[in-house]
């Protein structure tokens, strides 16, 4: 296998933010461990919001510099959601690699989330995204909802193109397209990875998805036979959004890494290490759930 494919373990972060049982810094701290152990190289380790609305990642100070010398000694990168310029400046002073800052192709579910339009999000994105530069530190932008909204329906691909090209147009140096609520078929996915093709090529893309229904790894095949070559994944398959009821996890990253095996791609994980880091992380949920 010679071409390869890049993976985002993003279990820290979004498997975990919607996880009402708080797992404690410690357990974050071993699950980002056995995951750099594991031969991931990208990890979004945890996002920078108000604890009021997401306490599970109150800790993201010390999650983050508890890992930081782990990522050193592999030569890996680590991320954050950001969402706003005070967020920013926390994930600045712990080191980070990468920030992320977050939209999505829906006015709904932009609402929901954000309380804003999609409109207004950008706008205060821009500083951010400034400010990241300045920093010398680059930008993950998110499109969520690419498919369907649990708000408003079916989103179009033109609106997914859209948001896509207003996240451009304030610097963002990454796109990520979210199927945020794991119900997306192979040619939904087809149809908006081929009108976003038009706004930036989509080996420069990154397809986030979830796997409520069970064809997210349809969903990688036709997006790699198409030039997707970079996915997000979850160890365990946790995850969800506190905002998308009913979204089941993340793509599991054991699951995605031997589908992109069998398409004849390579990465960088050593599947015994990611079964160990999935593992340990299903463990300590299950103690958090159970109060111990």
């Amino acid at each position: 296998m010679s071409a390869a494919c890049s993976i985002c373990e993003v279990g820290p972060r979004d498997g975990l933010q919607n996880e009402r049982a708080i797992v404690p810094a410690r357990d974050k701290i071993r699950f980002v461990e056995l995951l750099l152990a594991a031969g991931l190289r990208e990890i979004e380790v945890t996002s920078f919001v108000s604890p009021k609305w997401v306490p599970q990642l109150a800790d993201a100070e010390e999650v983050l510099l508890g890992v930081a010398g782990a990522a050193r000694t592999h030569g890996a990168l680590l991320s954050a959601l950001v969402p706003n310029e005070k967020g920013l400046e926390r994930a600045l002073a712990c080191g980070v690699g990468k920030v992320a800052v977050f939209t999505a192709a829906s006015e709904g579910f932009t609402r929901r989330n954000i309380n804003a339009s999609i409109a207004e999000s950008i706008a205060r994105f821009e500083p951010v995204v400034r400010g990241a530069h300045a920093a010398g530190v680059a930008v993950r932008g998110y499109v969520s909802c690419i498919v369907r909204c649990p708000y408003d329906g079916p989103v179009s691909p033109d609106a997914v193109a859209e948001t896509a090209e207003r996240l451009l147009a304030v610097g963002v140096d990454e796109l990520d397209l979210g199927e945020t609520l794991g119900v997306a078929t192979a040619d939904e996915i087809a149809q908006v990875l081929e009108r976003c093709a038009r706004v930036r090529p989509l080996g420069e893309i990154v397809l986030h998805l979830h796997d409520t229904q069970g064809r997210a790894r349809e969903c990688v095949r036709r997006a790699v036979a198409l030039g997707v070559r970079a996915f997000d994944g979850s160890a365990g398959g946790i995850g969800g959004c506190p905002y998308a009821p009913g979204a089941a996890g993340n793509i599991a990253t054991e699951a995605l890494d031997r589908e992109l095996a069998a398409l004849g791609y390579a990465t960088s994980i050593d599947r015994g290490a990611l079964a160990e880091a999935a593992g340990f992380i299903v463990s300590a949920l299950a103690a958090a759930r159970a109060g111990g």
